[in-house]
């Protein structure tokens, strides 16, 4: 009795060796690898899987999501013999179970030192201030490179991104004081540009201002010189009056010719400088009489106007 009980509890313990052996439940986002007798055969996808027991055994057991890799920070000397440190993550993902797991010994330690190596290279071959504005481009080489090299491990690495990128701090007070002068520099650009543009706006306006005041004395000299000719023909044809009329024998022609002559000698009298007193002649009456006989000349060239344009 006791016998056969140990031989069904044997039998029972075999079977569920020999059942958990045959069933193979793999979860989602993984994969795993078959062999036989130590050998690949075949991958098998998520979901049940039935395999013969002793025959075939599990291999690897292969994530096929996307993973983050941390790339530890180290120091890395650039064109110009500047020593920043540089730290970063990797983006990758297993798309063939079977080279991840035996293409490569160790995946991630793998895929670690190609990047370290690859920022080295990278940086290695810019100037300090170009590892500082080009993370782009620093991105994109590392990961065509690390991506064209892990290609034959089944991986597929999406992005390489640096984390940081930091100088030393004697280097960062030198580039702080660079840039310090840099913008002092363009400040006194601008301030010079914009003195130079307040003279050529100043130099223009008194350019302006001085055309302006020479067609201004331009037109008062043509006005004035207008006027001087009116004037003398005014004085012309006043003259030819007084001679038409002297030479007629006409006496009030004669007292308009001298009180004019007498007039202009008495203001130029007045006018001079040295003049302090003016003594105006006794015989005044003279001197209305003659402007009386510039009347009766007026009246005379009226009349006579008059009788031309009746025998017209």
């Amino acid at each position: 009795m006791g016998a056969g009980v140990i031989v069904a509890i044997v039998i029972v313990v075999v079977a569920v060796i020999v059942l958990s052996k045959w069933v193979r439940i793999v979860p989602q986002g993984w994969e795993w690898t078959v062999e036989r007798f130590g050998k690949y055969t075949r991958t098998l996808p998520p979901g049940l899987h039935f395999l013969m027991p002793f025959i075939y055994a599990i291999g690897r057991r292969m994530n096929m999501m996307e993973q983050v890799l941390a790339v530890p920070s180290q120091d890395v000397i650039t064109k110009d013999n500047a020593v920043v440190r540089v730290d970063g993550v990797v983006f990758y993902q297993v798309l063939d179970a079977a080279k991840a797991a035996y293409e490569v010994a160790n995946l991630e330690q793998a895929t670690l030192a190609l990047v370290m190596t690859n920022i080295r290279t990278v940086l290695g071959s810019m100037d300090l201030d170009e590892s500082l504005s080009k993370r782009d481009e620093i991105n994109a080489r590392l990961l065509k490179v690390v991506d064209e090299a892990t290609h034959p491990w089944g991986v597929k690495v999406n992005r390489i991104e640096i984390k940081d990128i930091s100088p030393p701090k004697d280097l960062v007070d030198a580039m702080a004081r660079q840039m310090k002068a840099e913008r002092e520099k363009r400040a006194n650009i601008l301030e010079a540009e914009g003195f130079k543009q307040a003279a050529i706006l100043k130099a223009d306006g008194e350019k302006q201002s001085t055309i302006l005041a020479a067609e201004g004395q331009k037109e008062a000299a043509f006005r004035e010189a207008e006027a001087r000719e009116r004037l003398a023909a005014a004085e012309a044809k006043a003259t030819q009056l007084v001679s038409d009329a002297i030479s007629t024998g006409n006496l009030n022609a004669i007292n308009y010719f001298v009180a004019t002559k007498y007039v202009e000698a008495l203001k130029a009298m007045a006018d001079s400088p040295n003049q302090k007193m003016l003594m105006l002649p006794f015989e005044a009456s003279g001197i209305l009489s003659s402007m009386a006989g510039i009347a009766e000349i007026g009246k005379e060239v009226l009349s006579k106007n008059s009788s031309a344009s009746t025998a017209r």
